[in-house]
């Protein structure tokens, strides 16, 4: 696995997106328009204000294939990694093909190319089919939450469950944590603080990775890393409890 990552703001993701349309056009002419459909990170950092960057583009892209040699002009004029924007979440669990049913307009780029993000509950579906600790699976979701209930307008439980069932056939079909997860979080009034401890503890994790992957290069895989997690936290829990021992051994000062 690779944490080599280089972020970009809304306002980059702009710039890009603008000069994607501009040499789109120039290789496919102006009569067959485009449409991308933003995932992930990048729809977040679209939609809310409690994200300020992403580290590529997860997109569905319904196109000719002069999209494809677009994105790689573009990556070269701007210095950005190989496959800033790719379809490659398709091939993980949290992809459906109904995701195109549940998508809201953002903006049109140079009269071709329309580019539109995911809804809510939608969004809050799929990161809890991802549901990775170490990335902004669980943060994002609580910031989501966070921010429809601040307008007034809060996300239900019965309207995320809907979307699960509508992408992925039935509420059982996410992972068991990610359902104690979101049914645990909706019982909770204090989304701000909740959000502090979960990117708190994303980035730990992070960084445990980052460590192991140093330590033992290659071994790591999205197969064997919750074991890693776990096992790591269990290391942390006995040295904290050690450590709490030594502290009782110490002898009680007199007055």
């Amino acid at each position: 696995m690779s944490f080599d990552e280089v972020a970009f703001n809304k306002e980059d993701m702009d710039m890009y997106l603008r000069e994607l349309a501009k040499v789109f056009r120039k290789l496919n002419g102006k009569t067959m328009p485009a449409e991308i459909i933003l995932i992930g990170g990048a729809s977040v950092l679209i939609n809310y204000g409690f994200r300020n960057s992403t580290y590529d583009i997860d997109a569905i892209i319904m196109s000719s294939s002069a999209m494809k040699q677009a994105i790689n002009q573009v990556g070269d004029k701007f210095n950005l990694k190989n496959g800033w924007m790719n379809t490659d979440f398709m091939k993980t669990k949290s992809y459906s093909s109904k995701l195109t049913e549940h998508s809201k307009y953002y903006k049109t780029f140079s009269n071709i190319l329309e580019v539109r993000t995911v809804t809510a509950e939608y969004m809050v579906a799929m990161k809890l089919m991802a549901g990775r600790k170490y990335k902004n699976d669980m943060s994002d979701i609580i910031g989501i939450l966070k921010a429809h209930s601040d307008k007034g307008n809060p996300l239900t439980l019965e309207q995320i469950k809907k979307a699960v069932t509508e992408l992925y056939g039935e509420w059982s079909a996410l992972p068991q944590s990610s359902i104690d997860f979101i049914e645990q979080i909706m019982r909770s009034e204090n989304y701000g603080e909740i959000f502090e401890k979960t990117k708190k503890s994303e980035a730990e994790n992070k960084a445990t990775l980052q460590s192991f992957e140093t330590n033992y290069p290659g071994v790591l895989t999205e197969e064997n890393l919750d074991e890693v997690l776990r096992h790591a936290s269990k290391e942390t829990d006995e040295k904290n409890e050690d450590e709490i021992d030594e502290q009782s051994d110490y002898p009680t000062p007199t007055m």
